[in-house]
Parts: structure tokens; C-alpha cells; sequence
């Protein structure tokens, strides 16, 4: 009996001296947890503020990354030029020297047209005024009535009550402001514009050089891998630009042979930049439509009109629709949601020259996602 209740002393004892640890193990537990949970929250913190950073960046940014980008897609664009002259044991600066002059002769060409083109419509709108203005005044009064329809409908005047009408009193901003917010405006896309052919000719002249000086920024046992995703970067850029080009060889050629039968002045050029202009998403058919329609001023009926615009309507839905996708997404690998939501972010960041770099950037960033462990799942995503 002595010996049993001596055990059970000792079994209560351990028990008594369990007890407390169970409870600090738990709280323990616990503490590890919430401390767990505080470090994700803070992780997720950060993640935000440099996600919010970097899109700043980007905006404030906005005209730098433009000019760095567009000069990039024009060297990819010159560069088979820049080979083709190498291969006839021209050096690679020579070469460069010589297709950047090439891309600026064409550039003053296409300025020097289009200004006379300007002039020559300027001179002959006087001719055009009278219809011009018939036809808005007509626009005018239908639109006049159905503001008073709608608004009678919607709130019916009582007999007697008298109309109030609002009045917005705004203040003028005044000539100086206007010029001087005109001319900052124009004074930096000139300032950014000229940096383009010193950027092209430098990055055509020293692509090796920049490449490897790239690959040496990483570490040896990653430099391969940075080599596959760099030419793979370059692959997609080719295939962006090669893709836009036979879309927009169709679109010249269907709108060429369109504006030629209508009998529009200077069909052979207007098709040109109607048919790649067109290839802009969603703001490129407004661009493709001005040409035709001042150019065909005078000469075009409404039939005329009506044949423009269901032209260029159509071919920019169907080059969007169904020759884009196939052709410049199939080639890129990346899905239609992916394509259109790039579109309106980088449309909402940089305006219209966002349209025109969204697809290029969301097809590297793919690349960049591909081999990347911890981005893989953003890269599936993203892809087909």
C-alpha cells in the first residue's frame, strides 16, 4: 500500500511537471505563428511599395524608356541591313553609319511629303469650306434635336416655368500660357527625337560589346542561361517585327488597290501609311482614316466615303482579330487576354506609344518569366 501511493505521488508529480510544458509548447506554437504571419505581412508590404516604386519610375521615366525602346526596335529593324553590308567586308561602323543616314533620309522624305501634301490641302480647303460647313450644320441641328427631345422626355417643363439655363464661367488661360505649355512640349519631344540616331548607330556599332558586357553582370554559373534568355529576347523582338511587317504588307496592299479604283490622289503612298498605321491597336484606325478621307476631299461621293471607311475599318478588325493572333501571337506565344491587358496598361502608362511597345515588352517579360523558377507559373500565364 506505502508502495502504491509513493507511485502515484510520483505519476501526479510528472504530470504537474508536464503541464507547464505542453502550455509553453503551445504558446511557443503560437508565437511562431503570428510571428510567421507578421513577416509575410511585411513581405507582401514591401512586394507593394516596390511595385507601386517601380510603376512611378516608369511614368516619371515615361520619355527616357520611349526613346531607349524605339531606338532598340529600329536598330533590330536595321540591323540585317548593318549584316548584309558586313558580309561585303564593309565594317560594322561603316554599315551602321550608313543605315542610320539611310533611316533619316527617309524620315526628312516622308516629312518633306507629308508637309507638301499639307500645303497643297491647306490651298484647296477654301474650295471645300461650303460643304464642310453644310455638313456640320446639319450634324449640328440633329444633334441640337435630339438634346431638347431627350430633355423634354425626361424632365417635361411646367406652363409658365421658365428655362434656366447654366452658365460656366472659365478663365482664360491666356496666349503666353498656351505657348509656353506648347513650346516645353514641343522643345522635349525634339530634344528626345534627336538622341534616336546617336542611340541606333551606337547600339548597331556595339552590339557584341553590350552583349557580353551584359552577360558579364551575372554570375558564371548563370551566364548561360542569361545568353539563352537574351537571344531568345531577340527572337521575340524579330518575330514582333516580322510579323507586323507581313500584316501590314497585306493591309498596304488590299488599301492601295481600294484607294486607286476610288480615284484618290497619291493612292500609291496614302495606302502605304494607311495600311501600316492601321496596324496601331484600336487608336491605329482613326490614324489610317485621316489620309484617305483629306485626301479624297473633292473627288469621293458618299459612296466613295462610305467604300473608305468600311475598308479600313474592316482591315484593321481583321489584322487585329484574326491575322494579329495568328501571325504575331502565334509567333510570340502569347495568349489574346495577356496581348489586350498589356495594351491597356501600357496605353494607360505611356498613351500611344504604350500601343505600339506593349507587345514587345509583354513577349520579354515572358521570356525573362520562362526561366525564372520562382516566375514560371507568371510565364504560363502569360503564354498560350
Amino acid at each position: 500500500m506505502g508502495s502504491s501511493a509513493r507511485e502515484n505521488d510520483v505519476s501526479s508529480s510528472d504530470r504537474v511537471r508536464q503541464m507547464p510544458q505542453a502550455v509553453v509548447a503551445a504558446a511557443s506554437a503560437e508565437e511562431e505563428e503570428v510571428l510567421h504571419a507578421s513577416i509575410r505581412a511585411g513581405s507582401v508590404a514591401q512586394i507593394v511599395v516596390a511595385v507601386v516604386a517601380v510603376l512611378g519610375l516608369i511614368y516619371l521615366l515615361k520619355l527616357v524608356l520611349i526613346t531607349i525602346l524605339t531606338s532598340l526596335l529600329l536598330a533590330f529593324i536595321l540591323e540585317p541591313l548593318v549584316v548584309g553590308l558586313h558580309r561585303l567586308h564593309l565594317p560594322r561602323p561603316a554599315g551602321s553609319f550608313i543605315a542610320v543616314v539611310l533611316l533619316l533620309g527617309l524620315s526628312l522624305a516622308l516629312s518633306y511629303f507629308f508637309y507638301n501634301r499639307a500645303v497643297d490641302f491647306a490651298t484647296e480647303l477654301p474650295k471645300y469650306s461650303g460643304k464642310i460647313r453644310d455638313t456640320v450644320g446639319k450634324i449640328r441641328s440633329q444633334t441640337s434635336k435630339i438634346e431638347e427631345n431627350t430633355r423634354s422626355a425626361v424632365a417635361p417643363q411646367e406652363k409658365g416655368s421658365t428655362k434656366v439655363v447654366p452658365v460656366k464661367v472659365q478663365q482664360s488661360t491666356g496666349i503666353t500660357g498656351l505657348v509656353t505649355q506648347a513650346g516645353g512640349t514641343v522643345l522635349e519631344v525634339v530634344l528626345t527625337v534627336s538622341f534616336v540616331p546617336f542611340l541606333v548607330y551606337f547600339m548597331l556599332t556595339w552590339k557584341e560589346h553590350a552583349r557580353a558586357a551584359s552577360l558579364r553582370l551575372f554570375a558564371k554559373e548563370h551566364r548561360v542561361l542569361a545568353h539563352r534568355t537574351l537571344g531568345r529576347i531577340s527572337n521575340v523582338i524579330r518575330s514582333f517585327i516580322v510579323g507586323n511587317l507581313i500584316i501590314g504588307i497585306i493591309n498596304m496592299a488590299v488599301s492601295t488597290v481600294v484607294f486607286w479604283l476610288l480615284g484618290i490622289k497619291y493612292f500609291y503612298f496614302i495606302g502605304v501609311i494607311s495600311g501600316f498605321v492601321s496596324l496601331i491597336p484600336y487608336l491605329g484606325v482613326f490614324g489610317a482614316l485621316l489620309p484617305p478621307l483629306a485626301a479624297g476631299m473633292g473627288t469621293l461621293n458618299k459612296a466613295g466615303f462610305l467604300t473608305v471607311v468600311v475598308t479600313v475599318v474592316g482591315l484593321h478588325i481583321v489584322s487585329m482579330n484574326v491575322f494579329y493572333p495568328k501571325v504575331v501571337g502565334k509567333r510570340l506565344q502569347l495568349n489574346p487576354l495577356a496581348v489586350t491587358l498589356a495594351l491597356l496598361f501600357w496605353a494607360w502608362i505611356w498613351g500611344a506609344m504604350g500601343l505600339i511597345l506593349a507587345i514587345p515588352i509583354v513577349g520579354a517579360t515572358k521570356v525573362i518569366c520562362d526561366h525564372i523558377d520562382s516566375l514560371r507559373g507568371l510565364g504560363e500565364w502569360l503564354g498560350e
